[in-house]
């Protein structure tokens, strides 16, 4: 491994670790050589994912929380700081589309509950744990996922409150940049379009129709693999992205290009 991309000495923070494609993060970040904090809801998922970590000779942490819940998520960033000290790298990758419903039909209640999953969790653990990486001086890396669906609207589909919380995320990822580059922090974002992680095979099962649609609009031609996110959230985390930062990367197999 080229020695700027690698991660031996650092600690990560992975929201939304246990499964998917925070899962895949956390395991290449441990592959660079990184230790890494799994903060996820409680399930099965999150002890195995640890436990693949520490199979590498890498230390692992977990923390339970729904990250949904802003209380929630302030509490368990504190308590991981407390029981694991700063992090070097943040990456905020919990959130999801979770209901079709169209505009016209979606609750308010419903909406704030999405929109703290999709971006007021992304807020707190910038505020928090990046908080804690400008008070220790030693500059820090700062991954968002949002979706090309905060550059696009997908078709056929309800839920919108994912599309205003994802390009919000994008431009938060702007402004921490700004004002965090004068500490050495970069933040980036990287924007996946439909991967093959379980909420979308759940959608394939009950709405094939809709990711049918979707995967005929990708030039590749299939649903990306979870694996793919991997290599990109090591570079954006080590040195050899030290000049890169307010970028919004697309991984999507081409499907933004039409």
């Amino acid at each position: 491994m080229s020695l700027a991309l690698d991660l031996s000495g650092k600690k990560a923070f992975v929201t939304g670790g246990s499964r998917g494609l925070g899962r895949e993060m956390a395991l290449a970040l441990a592959q660079a050589g990184a230790d890494v904090a799994l903060v996820a809801r409680p399930s099965e998922a999150l002890g195995q994912t640890a436990e693949d970590i520490r199979a590498m000779g890498r230390t692992a942490w977990t923390f339970e929380a729904d990250m949904g819940t802003p209380e929630a998520a302030e509490a368990i960033c504190q308590t991981a700081l407390t029981e694991v000290g700063t992090f070097d790298i943040l990456i905020n990758n919990v959130g999801g589309r979770r209901v079709n419903v169209p505009t016209e039909d979606l609750p308010l209640d419903t909406w704030r509950e999405m929109m703290d999953l999709n971006l007021t969790a992304t807020y707190v653990c910038a505020r928090i744990i990046g908080g804690a990486m400008i008070k220790a001086g030693r500059g820090g890396r700062i991954i968002n996922v949002a979706s090309i669906n905060g550059l696009i609207a997908g078709r056929g589909i309800g839920g919108r409150h994912y599309e205003a919380a994802k390009a919000a995320v994008i431009q938060f990822t702007r402004t921490l940049a700004v004002d965090w580059a004068q500490h050495g922090i970069t933040a980036n974002t990287i924007c996946p379009g439909i991967f093959a992680t379980e909420p979308n095979m759940k959608w394939k099962r009950t709405h094939p129709e809709i990711i049918d649609r979707i995967v005929a609009d990708i030039p590749m031609g299939s649903l990306g693999d979870p694996r793919d996110l991997g290599p990109l959230a090591v570079y954006l985390a080590s040195d050899a992205a030290r000049f890169m930062t307010g970028a919004s990367l697309v991984i999507d197999g081409g499907q933004t290009c039409l």
